[in-house]
């Protein structure tokens, strides 16, 4: 059988990959700390879900319109914006959708044309790399330097444009490396973006979740010009613990939203009805369990990067963003346990897996060998046993 060439092209993800294999080895009886999910462990806040039983009861379960939000919604989409990031939006320029990450795809093949390239700056979230292939672009990797904490200087953006140059992908706060850009560094891309007449695709949806007075800041708001420019990210997923119910949204000049409905209308007409509701709940509602995950996150943030500093050959850059710690463990390839050799990030996480029966997931997938990701949206408790396991695990290296 044939399949399109495109989806041919296109990596299983690793995120996906590694837990897959964490779950078989659970439901086989086998006790594994899953380090690799990228969601937060909390429930959904209570106001949000009777919101959305609400509108079951009052039978708020058929089609909706616009096909690209409920204006309730795009009404509070539009405030936020306003005011987390002195950002003004009118509706015509809002899209609400299943999900950033299909936000994301709607904008790419809004925007994007086959054969035309995008920057990736590396490490970057595996999806990045995938969704240009999907319309026939080419993603274009650009490495990034620990001395610079693993973000995209000016310098790299600039050497990396060509003729075909289309778009830049961002992330702050970032996954896997959970940097932040501070506002001078979003002002140096800035510029090389109008320099060159690059659209700027800002995915901000661990905005909410930030650490030591680290501050987010939307690249959109420097000015008219890089607004224009720049479509933003968000969602409900990572700030309100809502990732099974598929809410993301999106900002950009109106021609650039009416495109990416374009395509939603004829891929999936709308995002649910009863998400929509529940997401005007969690925007409008009140806040007070953002700061009490970004507090429970904090404190888990600082006692595994504590505790992965200890272990022999792993250093990990204190993050201040998102809920992912990021060590380079490169120093530990090359070292054995019996016949096992680990060589790469990838047989490191199957060592871990197989051996410590710990989940991580290899630096491969996110553009950097040397690095795996180890997730912190789990309890305490589970990551003081990852923390021991991954230590003995790591110990047995010779």
């Amino acid at each position: 059988m044939q399949i399109a060439r495109n989806v041919e092209r296109v990596q299983p993800s690793a995120t996906m990959a590694i837990s897959a294999k964490a779950a078989a080895m659970r439901r086989q009886g086998i006790d594994v700390v899953a380090l690799s999910a990228g969601e937060p462990d909390f429930d959904t806040p209570c106001h949000i879900k009777e919101a959305a039983i609400r509108a079951i009861e009052e039978g708020f379960t058929k089609y909706t319109l616009p096909s690209s939000g409920i204006i309730e919604l795009k009404e509070a989409i539009c405030r936020k914006f306003a005011v987390d990031n002195g950002l003004e939006y009118t509706l015509d320029e809002v899209i609400v959708n299943n999900g950033a990450k299909h936000c994301l795809f709607l904008a790419v093949a809004a925007l994007v044309n086959p054969g035309e390239e995008v920057i990736i700056p590396a490490p970057y979230w595996v999806t990045y790399v995938e969704q240009p292939k999907l319309v026939g672009a080419e993603p274009v990797i650009v490495p990034t330097s620990p001395d610079n904490g693993l973000k995209l200087t000016p310098d790299e953006f600039r050497r990396a444009i060509t003729p075909r140059t289309r778009l830049l992908y961002l992330n702050t706060p970032a996954n896997p490396s959970g940097q932040v850009y501070t506002r001078d560094e979003l002002a140096g891309l800035a510029a090389v973006a109008l320099e060159h007449g690059v659209y700027v695709l800002s995915d901000e949806v661990y905005e909410k979740l930030t650490y030591d007075g680290a501050e987010h800041l939307s690249i959109a708001s420097l000015g008219p010009e890089i607004r224009a420019l720049t479509v933003v990210v968000n969602g409900v997923s990572k700030a309100y613990a809502m990732t099974g119910w598929r809410i993301g949204y999106a900002a950009a000049p109106a021609p650039v939203i009416a495109a990416m409905n374009k395509i939603q209308n004829h891929e999936v007409s709308h995002p649910a009805s009863i998400s929509q509701k529940a997401a005007v709940a969690a925007l409008t509602g009140p806040q007070d369990s953002i700061a009490q995950m970004r507090t429970a996150f904090d404190q888990r943030r600082r006692y595994m990067v504590a505790r992965l500093n200890q272990m022999d050959g792993v250093a990990c850059r204190l993050p201040r963003g998102a809920f992912y710690a990021y060590p380079d463990v490169s120093a530990l390839y090359g070292r054995r346990v019996g016949c096992r050799a680990i060589t790469d990030s990838v047989s490191l996480c199957e060592y871990l897996l197989e051996e410590a029966q710990t989940a991580c997931v290899p630096g491969v997938g996110f553009g950097t060998e040397e690095h795996i990701r180890l997730s912190y949206a789990t309890s305490l408790e589970n990551i003081e046993r990852a923390m021991d396991r991954i230590q003995a695990a790591v110990e047995r290296l010779r």
